[in-house]
This record gives structure tokens, C-alpha cells and sequence, in this order.
């Protein structure tokens, strides 16, 4: 099974919109990386999301690229949130996911799953980029990586 943690992409300043939603930057650059995911051929069954505009916009544009029909905002993946709760959702999974949040949650999340250490940061995530990770026995590893160009 596959798993792939997205951050969101570049949001507009609380000051400017207090929703935060993608700023238009951040909208080609998720497009851009939703492209090139969708041509390395990635498939996920659903795509995940929390309860935040800039990610449910994420999730939105990765939807059409990835040909997901079910793109459902979950909770457990705020920013703060513990990265226990999202480790048993992947675990209880049996097919590929996506997973679209927020630092330093995904950096927890990720480090738990490869390690088991969700205090010691592995991954450096960038906004739009994303994490592929692959379960080997009871572990996972890093397979891919996509981020925006600079």
C-alpha cells in the first residue's frame, strides 16, 4: 500500500483573507505537481483533507489529475493535531491514499510512520510538494517525491 502526504499549497496571508484560501501561485504550483504526479502514474483510491480552505483547495485540484471521485475532509490532520490519530486511519487502510495537510503535522506524521519517532523532523516538506511512502512489513519507506519548482 502507498500512501502520499501533500502540503497545501501556498495560501494568501491572514491579513489579506482571513480564510486563507490558495493564493494563485499556490494554485499552479498544485496543478503543476498534480500533473506530474498523475503522469508517474500514482493512484489513490481517496484523498483526505482537513477542515482548512487552503487544503480542501489542495485536495480539489489533485482530485480531476489523479481521476478521484472521493475527496472527503477528515479530522486528525490540523496543523497541532497528534500524529497517532492519522497513523491508525493509514493503518486501518487497504488501499492508496492521500493525505493533504499542514506543518508541522505532516513532517510528525511522516517521521512516526518511517521511524516511529514523530519528534524527530526526517522530511523537509515544501507547500504543494508531496511525500510518497510505501509499507514494507510493518515499516514504511520513502518511494517519491514531487515539489514545485523554485
Amino acid at each position: 500500500m502507498d500512501i502520499y502526504l501533500v502540503q497545501h499549497g501556498e495560501a494568501k496571508l491572514e491579513t489579506e483573507d482571513p480564510l486563507r484560501p490558495l493564493t494563485d501561485k499556490g494554485k499552479n504550483d498544485v496543478s503543476t505537481i498534480a500533473a506530474e504526479v498523475a503522469k508517474k502514474g500514482v493512484r489513490v483510491s481517496q484523498i483526505f483533507h482537513s477542515s482548512k480552505l487552503r487544503a480542501k483547495q489542495t485536495a480539489e485540484i489533485f482530485a480531476p489529475y489523479l481521476s478521484v471521485a472521493r475527496v472527503e475532509e477528515i479530522k486528525g490532520i490540523m496543523p497541532l493535531d497528534d500524529p497517532e490519530e492519522a497513523k491508525r486511519l493509514i493503518e486501518d487502510a487497504n488501499e492508496n491514499l492521500m493525505i493533504v495537510g499542514h506543518l508541522p503535522h505532516l513532517s510528525k506524521l511522516a517521521s512516526l510512520l518511517i521511524i516511529g519517532n514523530p519528534d524527530k523532523e526526517i522530511i523537509k516538506f515544501r507547500m504543494a510538494g508531496v511525500i510518497g511512502l510505501t509499507r514494507t512489513d510493518m515499516n514504511w519507506a520513502i518511494t517519491c517525491f514531487f515539489i514545485p519548482y523554485v
